[in-house]
């Protein structure tokens, strides 16, 4: 049984792809069917350690990407993604999987274009509440169609091959660690503690607003503050400086990227989470049944993420603030509002359970598994 997953280059679509191969491990166990053989294409391996750990066979692909604003580098890319579809061709040839699971993106699409070449069964997972264009257009020949919203199976043409199945989340999130978090981090469990995500990359206007309102939330609360790789260096040095007189500088703890570990225990400290929009953080956040503030980047920037962070407010788990409008003062407005509000709270909580689909992974393998045993060659 081989199968083969393919999906763009960051967090939200590369995790998910490791929630669903953790699952097919464990059915193929169940099952006691022949170790799968399982293969990633991608433009790197994003998580080295996961894809070793489940057994995931790396192949690097390539594709340009098409932006929705004037570059020149959409002329160039369009080369790229042809040299991409040559080499997706050859790969797909020489693994020729039982079964093709895409997350859609740019990256995905020349390894999608082999498989409809080569007629694979195909099936594809939409993570956001309004399909990208690769989904939008696979989602016509894919047997089967996943959506992580409900409200997004109306969008692909063949619904009858749509299952609402939420996002797929990595089984060793399910479970936060708080004891180990206010041992290992040093807090206090009597003072409130803010998760701040920016995603993996981190956020220029998140990290912004909260060194911007840093001296008065360290009075009040304690900080864990994802800052994203990129940025930590200039984040910590500017923290510094801004709580060089304040007596709670110890309140704050900077972190560039928090592993699996880190993010179970920092979850299982958090009294509340602020993040941006990304299906995947919204679907982690659910999981964890904790109140967030959501950010979404800007439409004009990205059209997926505020669609994303309306649908989870509208399930009444999240508050939503807006990039263009948010302030200091405004963040720290809605922090005391909601840590001032325990009804409030464990309303957002109940709402985010409600939300969280914890059988996704396990639903979207089960098909997968079904569909690579069938088209076995007999």
């Amino acid at each position: 049984m081989k199968i083969l997953f393919t999906g763009g280059g960051t967090g939200g679509h590369f995790y998910p792809i490791i929630a669903v191969a953790q699952e097919i491990n464990e059915i193929a166990r169940e099952r006691k069917l022949l170790t799968p053989e399982l293969f990633y294409t991608g433009p790197k391996p994003y998580d080295e350690r996961a894809l070793y750990e489940n057994n995931i066979t790396f192949k690097k692909s390539s594709a340009g990407k098409i932006r929705r604003y004037f570059s020149l580098l959409n002329f160039f890319d369009v080369f790229k993604t042809g040299w991409g579809i040559i080499k997706a061709i050859f790969q797909v040839f020489i693994i020729y999987p039982d079964v093709v699971f895409s997350k859609g993106g740019y990256a995905s699409f020349p390894t999608v274009v082999a498989t409809r070449l080569f007629r694979i069964p195909l099936v594809i997972h939409e993570s956001d509440v309004v399909p990208g264009r690769v989904n939008k257009w696979s989602g016509k020949f894919a047997q089967k169609v996943a959506v992580a919203f409900p409200q997004t199976a109306s969008m692909f043409p063949k619904v009858g091959n749509v299952a609402h199945t939420g996002n797929p989340v990595r089984k060793e999130l399910y479970t936060t660690l708080p004891q180990g978090a206010h041992e290992y981090l040093k807090l206090d469990p009597d003072i409130p503690t803010v998760l701040i995500l920016g995603g993996s990359q981190g956020a220029d206007t998140i990290n912004d607003i909260v060194l911007g309102a840093l001296p008065r939330l360290v009075e009040h609360y304690q900080v864990i503050h994802q800052t994203g790789k990129k940025h930590i260096k200039q984040v910590s040095e500017t923290a510094e400086v801004i709580l060089e007189k304040s007596q709670h500088k110890d309140r704050y703890k900077p972190f560039d990227y928090l592993n699996t570990l880190a993010m179970r225990m920092a979850a299982g400290a958090a009294t509340l989470v602020i993040s941006r929009a990304g299906a995947g953080s919204i679907f982690e956040i659910a999981t964890w049944e904790l109140p967030s503030i959501i950010i979404p980047i800007p439409e004009s920037i990205s059209h997926d993420q505020r669609k994303n962070a309306f649908a989870y407010a509208r399930a009444g788990a999240a508050i939503i603030l807006e990039e263009d409008n948010i302030t200091p003062s405004l963040l720290m407005s809605e922090i005391d509002r909601l840590i001032s509000d325990p009804t409030l709270q464990e309303k957002m909580k109940k709402e985010a359970k409600k939300f969280a689909s914890l059988g996704a992974a396990r639903t979207i393998a089960e098909a997968l598994v079904d569909i690579a045993v069938a088209h076995e060659p007999r």
